[in-house]
Order: structure tokens, then sequence, then C-alpha cells
């Protein structure tokens, strides 16, 4: 029965002309965040992020947290930074899994600072 339904199908397939390939269709860009909003105030292009020896660095500086920021900014800031680099702390790649713990640690420290004892 099986053999059937194989000889079947290889017949069909092989009577079939081939097919000229579909034109590509262009996919559509996804929207920029509109200017303002509060993901483009939170997240900065990866070009402008300059790098420096995370030993000379704050915690506040490595958290981009400014003297200027009122308590939600920092809380919003520190709520993102969490949740991007929470994600890498579980990675299988030794140095991306390194930094993530760093950034977690400066995330803390800085949380301590700003709001007291967790």
């Amino acid at each position: 029965m099986f053999k059937k339904i194989l000889q079947s199908l290889s017949k069909s397939q092989s009577a079939k002309q081939p097919v000229a390939a579909p034109a590509p269709v262009s996919k559509p860009q996804p929207e920029a965040p509109k200017p303002g909003s509060v993901l483009q105030k939170m997240s900065k292009p990866a070009a402008a992020v300059v790098p420096t020896p995370a030993a000379a660095q704050t915690p506040e500086e490595l958290c981009e947290i400014t003297p200027k920021m009122a308590k939600d900014q920092i809380q919003a800031r520190l709520k993102l930074l969490y949740r991007r680099y929470n994600r890498s702390a579980s990675s299988l790649d030794p140095k991306i899994r390194q930094e993530a713990d760093g950034m977690l640690d400066a995330i803390v420290r800085v949380r301590e600072k700003h709001f007291g004892e967790i």
C-alpha cells in the first residue's frame, strides 16, 4: 500500500515542469520610534557607545545614570537594564555572561544607593 503511494507521489513530482521562482517581495521597514518616546529616551544607538574599561567606570556611569535624573527615570532605566542583562546572564558565551554579571552587579549597587537596601 505504501509502495503504491510512494510511486504515485514520485510520478506526480517527476511529471511537473519546474516552476520559475517568484519575484522577491520587499519587506516593510519597521517603524522608527517617535521622537520623545520612552523607547527613544531609554535606548541609544550602538555606534554612540564609547567602549571604556569597566574598571574605570562607576556603577552610575555603566548604567548611564546622571545626577540630574529623577527617581522615576532612574527606576525605569534600571528596570530596562535588568531585563536586558538578566537574559544575557544565562548565555552560553562566557564573554557575554561575564559582561552581564558585571552589569547586574552595577545595577544592584545603583539601586541600593538610590532606593535603599534590597
